[in-house]
């Protein structure tokens, strides 16, 4: 019944490095997800983790505001992706006067943790809206 979302912006990781560090964590139990991240050798890993953990405090204390209890290990990771931030443009004196535009990437990453009981209730509303829009 809780679910809870976190997200980092302008982090100086490439998109394209981070999505192969949240694809490994998309769909495992939160517990699970942050042993990945701990042990992966990326150094996307780090910022991810740390969201996770923070996905993680977000539903707790999401759980405590609504007086609901929340089992840790019931959250898994629902959704989670990357985004393209903004690039920092630099430039690197090369031969002859010119110059070479270095750019650096940021990323803006979001996950999502859920326990499966919220997952089953949105996928049922889902499922009956589209009932209703075939009748």
């Amino acid at each position: 019944m809780v679910d809870s979302i976190a997200r980092v912006k302008h982090i100086r990781v490439t998109p394209q490095k981070a999505r192969r560090v949240v694809a490994l964590i998309k769909g495992k139990q939160a517990q699970e997800a942050l042993a990945i991240l701990k042990f992966a050798p990326q150094s996307a890993s780090e910022p991810i983790y740390k969201l996770v953990a923070a996905a993680v405090a977000n539903a707790r204390v999401k759980a405590d505001k609504d007086g609901e209890f929340l089992d840790e290990q019931d959250l898994y990771v629902r959704n989670a992706y990357v985004d393209e931030g903004t690039t920092m443009k630099r430039f690197q004196p090369r031969a002859q006067g010119r110059a070479f535009q270095i750019k650096k990437r940021t990323s803006h990453i979001t996950v999502e943790l859920a326990t499966p009981e919220v997952a089953d209730a949105s996928t049922g509303s889902a499922t009956a809206a589209k009932k209703k829009a075939s009748k």
